[in-house]
Order: C-alpha cells, then structure tokens, then sequence
C-alpha cells in the first residue's frame, strides 16, 4: 500500500503515476481503486482511464499490477538470462512493449548462505518470483521465491498425431510425457527444438523457439545438453578480437626465469585438446628431488575486466564431450598459444618445490618462466617405457615394417636423450619423475587419503561420428605420476598464498555430514558392522572399514554406501580442508585453461609475490594480478564457478548416458552382466558392469509376488520366498528399451528357465537366515585420486590434473 493519503476520488494519469511510485507493494487496479476511496461506476471509470495509460505509453502491465511504462513492477516475475561477474541477470518475464524499448536488466542479490545452499544458485532459464528496487542508474531485484521448472524452455523432438497436431517429446527422462505443440515455428516432425510456453495456461502448449536439427545426428548428443543446461557455447565477436590481441603479446625473455634447458614433458590422454601442465624432477644428492611442475601462464593472456576474462567468469570452466570441448577460452587461446606445445617457447607460471626423502615437500617457490616443453607424451607411451626400460613387459610386435622402423627408432631416443624440437626425451627423464613419484606415493600413503574405487567410461567416435567403441579407460601409474605432482602444486599454492596472507579460492571437501554417518551407521548395521559416530571421522576410518571386508562382493556394497556418505567438493575462499585427499589446505592451480579458479589462484600468486610484467602496448588492460573487486567479493565468485562445475559434471554425464543408450539400441532382447546401484519402492536401478548406463528394472517385473521396500537397508524383500534385491548386487538383465535422446534404459530380468543367475546371495543378517548378500568385484577407482585429464569430475576427487 501507499505511504501518503491520496485524494479520493477518480485520480488524474498524473495521480496514477505517482501512486505507483510511491507503491511499496502490488499496483494493480485493485488497490488504486482503494487508495482513491473508488466506489461503483468509479471503478468502471478508473479501469477505462487505465486501459487508455496503457494504450498511451505511460504504463505497461495488468489489472493485478501496473508500473510505469520502461520501469519494473515492485515484484514481479523475472527470468535470468545471464550470469555476469557471478551475478545473475534477469529481465521482467512478461517483458511487452514494443520492439525498439529493450527489457530491463536487473541485478539478482541471492543470499549468500552456507555450501549446501550454494547448490540452489540460480542459472540461465530460472524464473523467479522477485522483490525489485531502482538502486542508482540500474535495478536490483530480491528473490521471494522460485518457481517451479515446468514453465521453463523444453528441449525435444516434434511429432505430429494422425490429425497433423504437434506435440513436442522431452529429451530430459525426467519428463515423462509429451506435451502439445500450438506454434511449431516451422518445424517439422522429427527435428529437435527448443520451445517455451505459449502462454500462461497448461492449455496454451509450447511454442517452438529454435530449430536445431537432426537429434540423432553426429554432434546432437552433446548439443541436447548444451542447451539442455544453459552452457554458453558462443564467443561474443569482441571477446574472439580481443583473444587474438593477447595471443600476439610478445614474451619477454629478460622478466622471466628462463627454463627452455630443462627437459620437460607433457604427459596427456593422446587425444587431449590442450596441454596446460607439464613436469620435471631429478636427484638433490640427499635422497629427495627438486622438481617443476610447469603450468600454462593464462593470466599474462586473460587480464582482469577484458572481454575474454568477463566470458571466462560467466563460463566457470571448460565443459568436454565425447565429440566437442566447449572451452572456457577462444580455441586461439585455449588450443594455441597458452598450450605447451613440444618444442614452442610458452609463457609458464612454475611451480618450484623440493621433496625429500620422506616424500615431503619442504621448500616451495613461484616465478613467471619461459619453458620449452621437450616431448608430449601420452599416458600409455609413457607407461610403456618405463615398463621397457625396467623389464616388466616387452612392448607388441609391430604390425608393418613401417610400425616395425617407428619403434626402432623410439627404442633408440630412450638411450640418446632429449631430441631437438620436441624429440623424444631420453628414458632417465622419465625415470626421475617416476622415482620422484614414488616419495610422493609414500608422503601420500601416510596421509591414507580416502580410497574409493569408480569406474570411467571412454567413448570413442569415428571420423564420422559414430561410436565405434565404448569401454572402461585403464589405470596406469603414469596417470599416478603426474596426479600426485599436481596436487603437490595445489598444496603448493594454497600454502604460498597463506604465507602471504593473501586471497585463497579454495578446494573444499568437508567430512561428511552428522546425517549421512547416521544413515551410514545404520546401514552397516544390516550386516552385522559397527560404525562408532563418537570418534573423529577421517579418511583412515573409511579405508580400514574397507580393508576389513574380506569379501569382495560386501565390500562393493560398503564401499557404495561410503561414497553415498560423501559431500560434494565445492569452492570457498574460507578455508576447511580437503576430507577426501586428507589434506589441510589445497587449492587449484594446475589447469588454468579450464577453470577459472585456477585462473584466480594465479592471479592471486601474481599480485603475492610481485609477479606482474610490464604492461603490454595493447588494449588490453594492463595489471594480471587479482583484482580490488575480485579480492573483495571471493565468496560470490566461488559460488558461481561451483554452481557452473556441477552443471558441466551433469552435462557431461547425461551426454555419455546418451552415448551408452544409443550404443545400446541396436542391441535389445541381449542380456548382460549388471550391478544394482539403486534401490527404490518401484524397482531397482541397474547399470552394466564395464560399460555404465543406468536403467530401471520396475518392481513389476521382479515376479509375481510383493516386495517390501526396506529403506535403511536399501533394498527390496520379497513378502513370500524372502528374496531379496540391494545395492551392489550382480544380476543377469536383459535389456528391453533403450532411449538415446533421453539417454534411458530399462531392464527386465532373465526367465526362469533360461537360468536366473544371481551370484550367491548370501550374508544379509535377517530373520529369514542367509540370503541376498551377491558376489562379484567393487568398483574400482580411488576416490582420492583424480582420474587424469579424460577423468568425468565426480564429488570429490575433482582435483590434481582430473582433465582432458
């Protein structure tokens, strides 16, 4: 309601005007009509008045609440259409009036809340219900509420009934139906589209918005979840000019330590697009090492405020697909010049530490280098010889004479040493990194970081596009190697800011919450194991409850229900540990081409310890350090790039769930080896053992007789013969549907006749005796370590190297 007392009566369009100024709260017809003391054919004449403002250009909305024509309802219904700086931006939902008066932007003010309440930022799409406020030359808005996801875009495929009526088919699986299409835009049947509500009535259908093709076309998979989850994708015009301005900055040799001597290497995934991180050791002569772990200098390219690093914040991170990377950084920047790339001068923040015998890292120092990365070797080739030059294994027979002349001359760099212009390095530099490795192996053994096991799936397309192979990715000691020296980089960061008392954006993996251990507790409790919840909980705890489970299959199952336990890894400048690694202060710094957290860690470092260099002759902005605005406001950039790492996780996961089904479609009625890994009152939830893919197995199809559902236990008991269904169990499935655009699967279980076999079920304690406990191996997978650069980020071992 208004503050003052109008005069009563029929108020003049000025009247208007200045009652919904001066209105704190809604301005509809409604209260106007009350603050004017508006009776009878008043109200009539008053509903005319305001059509006429309307028609006029003075105000614009409807008879609920009206608001002066180019400003905003005091609340209102507002979507965001961007995140800028971290912040959401949003414009009036049923933003109307003509085509050459843009929609307001508004500046969200969230609340900053603590890390669980950091998962419900908002994002690109969401609409809320908001508080607004002119603040100075622009406005604020305040969210009261959000509203629910139904009345967000859809992304699906048209299809058209027998009547020739649209109606648009979900690409997401948790949208069950089909929904009508009253504008298909000019689609046609069987293309993917974006649409959005026609309207604010179930009834009115969708709209189409954009056409975007063939959905089972080479590229879609990852195109769905593109737009799907709001990634931008698309480099503004001024970001892509000013990228090729800082990719030609030229290096200046006398400002920065010059390291092109050193024989250092890149180990990759072979097929990585980018190569931000490379590494070096030899002997101290006292039975430790000093080593270099060298990474892509982005700051020196991507300065405070320019267009490029204004893109870079929006996007958190660099998101990979089997087919595509949308990457963080223009391709000139991201694939070019800031790759250290064999045998090329590259811009370097280096990273010194000294290890000693014991595997610590006892010294540590930061410059700003000049490197000339010696070989990039991919992991396998770098594991092979190692395993050559030790005797652990004789490398295949070559197939040609022409792959028979490529190993000869591989076999003899190993004992020339390094090549010139990006030759193979010679087999002793390898060996230091791996004798070096082997300290830190220790130095991390003692720690007993948390040591989960997960599998990872690798697809790998044709030149056409076509999966030509799906399958679980190998885990070397080359991948060890190069994880261990890059999480001694982060601690190395995080440890040289502190000692400066300077900005930190933090790692963090807190210990698992009170309610979780409970759910935990109780859970361990159906098979006869404790969990004592009055001692301090640590990593150790978890691996010794592990390591005393002899039996593999129980051990799959105890070793679900401990990462169930788990809380996700998130970013914070307040620092609280890494629970999962076991470590106290960690931060990331080694890939600054793909996370904008790294970006800021170096800035950080630069600001710290006095690393600028000259200011560029360009138009870039001058400083690389961290910014008076970025040092003030961490907490809400570190939010933001949390919020875009799980949306790039989720991504990244639906786009390979895809993959698998699409794989799996020419392959229904066959039937497969499977692991539950879900447990719910309506069936369970199966993925395939050695190629993933989650489906449902409904209840229905489990047999004739009811199943109870067990909720702490996590599994489903058969009310008759007591057979009983839980997490981790090994079952033979056969595989009855197979969704690619939805990236769904759904199983049914093998005829009795054709030999239900799942493995000895065995070991549950229940008062039917022992039945139910399956057989078969865990996961494996060390949560602890991250997985290497094709790694899929998981909760929390997104950390080290963990890239592509």
């Amino acid at each position: 309601m208004a503050k003052f007392k109008h005069p009563q009566g029929l108020p003049t369009r000025q009247q208007v005007l200045d009652f919904i100024a001066q209105a704190e709260g809604p301005a509809g017809k409604r209260e106007i009509g009350k603050a004017f003391g508006l009776k009878g054919t008043e109200k009539i004449a008053l509903k005319a008045l305001l059509k006429d403002m309307a028609e006029e250009g003075l105000i614009d909305g409807n008879r609920s609440s009206f608001h002066a024509m180019g400003g905003v309802p005091k609340v209102t219904v507002l979507r965001v259409v961007e995140i800028e700086d971290g912040e959401p931006i949003a414009i009036p939902d049923s933003w109307q009036p003509d085509d050459a008066t843009p929609p307001p932007r508004l500046r969200v003010i969230e609340g900053r809340g603590n890390a669980k309440d950091r998962q419900a930022a908002l994002k690109v799409g969401d609409r809320v219900l908001a508080r607004t406020e002119e603040a100075g030359s622009g406005w604020l808005a305040h969210p009261m509420k959000k509203l629910p996801a139904n009345d967000e875009q859809l992304l699906g495929v048209v299809e058209l009934d027998g009547t020739g009526k649209g109606w648009l088919a979900p690409v997401d699986k948790r949208v069950r139906n089909s929904v009508p299409i009253s504008d298909l835009g000019g689609a046609v049947a069987g293309q993917l589209v974006l649409a959005e509500p026609a309207g604010r009535s179930a009834r009115a259908g969708m709209k189409v918005t954009a056409v975007l093709g063939d959905p089972l076309a080479p590229r879609a998979f990852s195109l769905i979840a593109i737009h799907k989850h709001g990634i931008p994708f698309i480099f503004p015009q001024e970001a892509l000019d000013e990228a090729k301005v800082a990719a030609a900055l030229p290096l200046s040799e006398e400002h920065r330590e010059d390291l092109r001597h050193l024989p250092i290497v890149a180990i990759d995934p072979s097929d990585a697009r980018d190569h931000d991180d490379a590494i070096w050791a030899e002997p101290d002569g006292a039975g430790g090492f000093r080593a270099l772990i060298a990474i892509a200098d982005v700051s020196f390219y991507v300065r405070p405020g320019s267009q490029v690093d204004r893109e870079a914040r929006k996007r958190g991170n660099s998101v990979y697909f089997p087919d595509r990377v949308v990457p963080m950084l223009p391709e000139v920047l991201s694939a070019d010049v800031c790759s250290l790339k064999a045998g090329a001068d590259r811009a370097a923040m280096a990273c010194h530490i000294a290890i000693d015998a014991q595997g610590r890292i006892t010294e540590w120092r930061f410059t700003r280098a000049l490197v000339r990365i010696a070989e990039v070797i991919a992991y396998e080739e770098a594991q092979r010889r190692i395993d050559v030059a030790s005797g652990a294994h004789h490398p295949p027979a070559p197939s040609s004479e022409e792959e028979g002349e490529t190993l000869s001359k591989a076999h003899s760099s190993l004992e020339e040493g390094v090549g010139g212009g990006g030759g193979a390095v010679g087999i002793a530099v390898l060996q230091n990194l791996w004798a070096a490795w082997r300290l830190l192996e220790k130095a991390r053994n003692d720690r007993d970081p948390l040591n989960l096991e997960l599998p990872e799936r690798r697809v790998v397309l044709n030149a056409a596009g076509k999966i030509e192979e799906i399958a679980l990715r190998e885990r070397l000691d080359a991948h060890r190697v190069v994880e261990d020296f890059m999480i001694s980089a982060n601690v190395a960061a995080a440890k040289a800011l502190e000692a400066k008392v300077a900005p930190v954006v933090y790692r963090i993996h807190e210990p698992p919450s009170r309610e979780k251990l409970i759910a935990l507790k109780d859970y361990l409790a159906t098979f006869d194991r404790k969990l004592a919840l009055g001692q301090v909980i640590t990593p150790s705890l978890f691996n010794r409850l592990l390591k005393d489970v002899t039996d593999e299959t129980e051990k799959a199952l105890v070793m679900e229900a401990v990462l169930r336990s788990q809380t996700q890894a998130y970013y914070g400048p307040r620092n609280a540990g890494h629970f999962g690694l076991a470590l106290g202060s960690y931060a990331h710094f080694t890939s600054p081409i793909r996370r904008y957290s790294d970006l800021l860690v170096h800035r950080a470092l630069v600001d710290a310890y006095k690393l600028e260099q000259p200011a560029p002759k360009s138009d870039l902005p001058a400083s690389s350090r961290l910014s008076d605005r970025d040092r003030g406001d961490l907490g809400r950039i570190s939010d933001a790039i949390s919020v875009t790492e799980r949306r790039a996780m989720v991504a990244e996961r639906d786009t390979i769930d895809r993959y698998v089904a699409a794989w799996l479609s020419g392959k229904i009625g066959e039937v497969f080896d499977t692991r539950i890994t879900g447990v719910q009152k309506f069936g369970l939830f199966a993925t395939i053992i050695g190629l993933g893919g989650d489906g449902l197995v409904p209840v229905s199809t489990l047999g004739a007789e009811r199943f109870g559902y067990d909720e702490k236990a996590q599994r489903l008991i058969g009310e008759e013969t007591g057979e009983q269904f839980a997490i981790g169990m090994i079952m033979k499935l056969r595989l009855a549907e197979a969704n690619p655009l939805t990236g769904a699967l759904k199983f049914e279980p093998v005829e009795v006749d054709e030999g239900v076999r799942r493995v000895e079920r065995r070991g549950f304690r229940d008062d039917g005796g022992d039945r139910g406990k399956p057989s078969g191996k865990g996961r494996p997978f060390k949560a602890g370590h991250a997985p290497g650069k094709r790694g899929r980020p998981s909760n929390i071992r997104h950390q080290g190297k963990g890239k592509r």
